[in-house]
């Protein structure tokens, strides 16, 4: 894409989607939203940049290869289900865990992680593809 518009809003729109996707996973344990659909945000938004500045640019945004990404999020979302093994529960089990950080309590839990996890797998693999078929 040649248009002057899109060019120069591309980065920025990319970047509110990125930060919606993340606030979608985040919130997805609790309320409708979660890994899956913050992994086609975040996908869909790389996808809308390399229309817009070619796929050498995705590529040096990501840092990371996305196939890297995927396998880390395959990793990660494994181990949140493994966690319960170690209290005797059944695989998958939730585990929760209350700290106080800065004087405010946070719940972290195995879903939180699992639904991160997911996010990458989405995420990368779908960038992936679509890099790829950007490329030819």
């Amino acid at each position: 894409m040649q248009t002057l518009i899109f060019r120069t809003t591309a980065p920025f729109l990319a970047a509110l989607m990125i930060l919606f996707s993340i606030f979608v996973t985040l919130r997805g344990h609790n309320d409708p939203g979660g890994g899956f659909i913050g992994g086609l945000i975040a996908a869909s938004a790389f996808m809308m940049y390399g229309i817009a500045a070619g796929v050498e640019y995705v590529r040096r945004a990501l840092y990371f290869h996305p196939i890297s990404v995927a396998a880390f999020g395959l990793v990660l979302s494994a181990a949140s289900g493994l966690l319960s093994m170690f209290e005797a529960q059944p695989f998958m089990t939730s585990q929760w865990t209350f700290p106080t950080i800065m004087g405010v309590e946070v719940a972290i839990s195995t879903p939180m992680f699992f639904d991160i996890g997911v996010y990458l797998v989405v995420m990368g693999s779908l960038t992936s593809i679509a890099l790829k078929l950007e490329e030819e």
